[in-house]
């Protein structure tokens, strides 16, 4: 079915801003591969991809999310984020993620894609913040692409996100669509509502809604509501690769997973230094669920060194490495809490991460014998080798 999705892309989205999609972020990406694999070569820790969490504030209380700073919302100021990215730059890293919190409630938000014209960003949102203004300063930047949060039909997004929520993000991404604008969904698979978002209903619900690609997550419970009878099963991982691969083909959507490799085997990105977080509080964090950190980017220090030279980092992706190739917040959480407890590092969270995972019990990731399923489809096979995540830097 992705014959069809050129068309389905010319239907639906501005042919300006597909040129700016495809020159600013699938051309720089075989360019930002080759520049990490020869830093890999000198034994340089500096990922390809980088998310930037620009602020903790949040209009939401999502069940299972690790955003819930105490005090009062923190923002990672803007010249710190201009030298994260011109940093990047530097090294051939041209595809930044933005996200949060909610990232529509960081003051300068539309300044980071007008700053970086040569540069392409992905920002994820929960979509209540959609309104005309910001889709015409989308649309008007043309180096945005939007990914929206939903996690199922009515009911099931909403007993996660609040009551009204779904509603008010169809009609976000119907502005988008409108619009012309390259957005996608991300999708939060839980054990609530596996069957729903994995079937073909729901995708051919968003495909009806414009979305150019969906992008699913397992759910992880994390943070100070972390609901552990949402989490996945070792079989409801395995179902979830299945149901991939089926969607894959009967669909004209992109569907991406960060989960597995092209031959099916798990992947932890930050374990393969294909992408670190750096928060609020200028810590880098090998992830975003993760908020603890030895290194932090300050007013006048070298971004590349501080990332490069960072122990925390090393030794967090030999631990890793060692402990698992899936997910090991789900898997290993005390041991986890006792790498995190030994190292040089400190809770960026504002509560307590340790402690956390110490009452955390372990779950089944996505490295199961089940999810062990190649790519059959050619298409994919490629796309996971050359541009899903950087997953060619070792595919």
């Amino acid at each position: 079915m992705l014959l069809y999705y050129p068309i389905r892309l010319l239907r639906h989205v501005s042919p300006r801003l597909l040129w700016k999609a495809a020159w600013l972020w699938v051309r720089p990406s075989l360019i930002t591969l080759r520049a990490y694999r020869k830093r890999l070569e000198k034994g340089q820790l500096f990922p390809p991809f980088w998310f930037l969490s620009l602020t903790d504030a949040c209009n939401l209380r999502c069940r299972g999310c690790w955003v819930d700073y105490p005090g009062p919302p923190r923002i990672l100021p803007l010249d710190t984020v201009t030298r994260i990215i011109d940093s990047g730059k530097r090294r051939g890293c041209r595809f930044f993620t933005l996200l949060g919190g909610e990232p529509l409630l960081y003051p300068d938000l539309w300044r980071i894609p007008e700053r970086h014209r040569d540069c392409y960003f992905q920002v994820i949102t929960n979509g209540l913040f959609l309104d005309d203004d910001a889709v015409r300063r989308i649309r008007d930047l043309g180096n945005v692409t939007i990914l929206v949060s939903l996690d199922g039909g009515e009911a099931d997004n909403d007993a996660r996100r609040g009551e009204g929520v779904f509603a008010q993000v169809v009609e976000g991404m119907r502005r988008l669509r409108r619009a012309g604008i390259l957005f996608g969904v991300a999708t939060t698979v839980t054990a609530g509502n596996c069957e729903e978002v994995l079937g073909d209903a729901y995708v051919r619900f968003i495909c009806r809604l414009g979305a150019a690609y969906l992008w699913y997550y397992g759910y992880r419970p994390v943070g100070p509501d972390a609901a552990p009878e949402l989490a996945l099963s070792a079989a409801m991982f395995g179902g979830f690769r299945k149901r991939l691969l089926e969607l894959r083909r009967r669909h004209p959507i992109v569907i991406i997973d960060t989960y597995w490799d092209a031959e099916g085997k798990a992947i932890c990105p930050a374990a393969l230094g294909l992408g670190f977080h750096i928060g609020p509080s200028g810590g880098v964090e090998p992830c975003p669920p993760l908020s603890y950190a030895a290194d932090f980017i300050e007013p006048n220090s070298d971004v590349f060194a501080t990332v490069n030279e960072s122990r925390f980092l090393r030794d967090f992706q030999q631990f890793a490495s060692q402990k698992t190739r899936g997910c090991v917040i789900l898997e290993r959480p005390g041991e986890l809490a006792d790498f995190l407890e030994s190292s040089q590092g400190r809770d960026t969270s504002g509560r307590d991460l340790v402690c956390e995972l110490r009452a955390s019990r372990a779950c089944p990731s996505h490295s199961t014998p089940e999810s062990e399923i190649p790519e059959d489809s050619r298409i994919y096979r490629y796309l996971k080798r050359r541009l899903f995540f950087g997953l060619a830097a070792y595919g």
